[in-house]
């Protein structure tokens, strides 16, 4: 039997994906490479300076010395770590290869095709790619002042809905709803409808009027809330998230996930950072005195920068031409300072700064110095 050379190929000849597929746009992560004999500063994924805890890293360096077996499927070592850590049961905990598979696990578990998933305006991209790769329907609630807004959300919940995103603080507008808000969102939704409270940067958040959504995932059959050792912690490259939950949802994502989700090394370097609160402490205190001193100084050279909470800034650029956020990105990439362009949230006009070292930022702010002057744009 001859094959269809591809030219006489017909759709009805290929495997169909499933609704939804074709719609997602790839995610695209910030860049991470300078121009050659520049010295790079990588500012554009929103990591932590000051790397992992000591701890961690002699962890993972034990684990290599196994790699021939197969890790604990049920992270039970990291699961009873985040427990000691927060006072939380470990039973209600779930491991995950970083926050993204626990959202896209959440999606799968909770929406069929047609179903609709709301998260707002500038939300993480991810629970767009989570919601149309389960086959759902992404719905889009209008933010206000870059902060999300409950009745704005409120407004889209309908009969079909079955998920709700809510990231606080929100990525990559560094704004957060206080915890009243949360919980007014929660009440006024149906019990159907479950609520998603990622917290992937809640340990950089001082505001007293804050929480992560413990409490109310401790007293409701629906809410979840996620955390990621990807920030803080500096376990970007191990891939590592969490999930606490009421045991139903908790049950539905270990039936779905796959049995050896996170690797032995990511499972002991995970256990082992979330108890070093020496280093959590210092990765927290360094980002609360930058984010002060980057949001005044680049506010002084006559840009908006919305207030954030997170260890990022959003610089907003006007749209003139010689002082364009892309023109800013072409000038600092030169530099070696990369920030992160956000048009795919909607947000041409803006660049996300994640918070570096005191070299990183202190290059950032020449650089920025450098492109606004009279003499450097002619």
């Amino acid at each position: 039997m001859t094959s269809a050379s591809p030219a006489a190929l017909t759709p009805a000849d290929r495997p169909t994906p499933r609704a939804g597929a074709l719609a997602i746009e790839a995610y695209v992560p910030g860049k991470s490479k300078a121009p050659a004999g520049v010295k790079l500063h990588k500012l554009s994924s929103n990591e932590t300076p000051l790397g992992a805890s000591p701890r961690a890293i002699e962890a993972f360096r034990d684990a290599a010395g196994h790699l021939e077996i197969y890790p604990d499927g049920s992270s039970t070592a990291l699961r009873e770590a985040i427990g000691r850590a927060y006072g939380l049961d470990p039973a209600r905990i779930v491991c995950g290869a970083g926050s993204d598979e626990i959202l896209s696990l959440l999606a799968y578990g909770y929406l069929a095709p047609g179903d609709e998933g709301v998260f707002t305006e500038h939300g993480f991209l991810v629970y767009r790619i989570a919601i149309l790769a389960a086959g759902g329907v992404p719905v889009v609630a209008p933010e206000t002042n870059l902060t999300a807004d409950v009745d704005a959300i409120l407004a889209c919940v309908t009969e079909r809905t079955r998920i709700v995103y809510l990231a606080n603080p929100n990525n990559p507008t560094g704004t957060y709803l206080p915890f009243d808000e949360v919980k007014r969102l929660h009440a006024n939704l149906p019990g159907d409808v479950l609520l998603v409270l990622d917290a992937a940067y809640a340990e950089y958040v001082r505001a007293n009027d804050y929480a992560a959504g413990i409490e109310l995932v401790s007293g409701s059959e629906n809410v979840v809330m996620t955390r990621t050792f990807s920030k803080v912690h500096g376990l970007a490259a191990l891939r590592i998230g969490w999930m606490y939950g009421p045991a139903p949802v908790v049950d539905v994502l270990n039936r779905i996930r796959g049995p050896f989700n996170l690797s032995a090394p990511a499972i002991a370097a995970g256990a082992a950072a979330i108890a070093d609160r020496a280093h959590l402490d210092a990765s927290v205190d360094h980002n609360a005195r930058w984010l002060a001193t980057l949001t005044g100084e680049i506010r002084a050279l006559g840009l908006e920068v919305t207030p954030s909470v997170a260890n990022f800034v959003l610089v907003h650029f006007p749209e003139t031409p010689g002082r364009t956020a892309a023109e800013a990105d072409a000038f600092l990439t030169a530099r070696g300072v990369i920030l992160r362009a956000v048009s795919s949230y909607g947000l041409p006009h803006a660049l996300r700064l994640s918070i570096g070292s005191e070299e990183a930022n202190r290059a950032v702010l020449d650089g920025l110095k450098a492109f606004l002057s009279a003499d450097a744009r002619g």
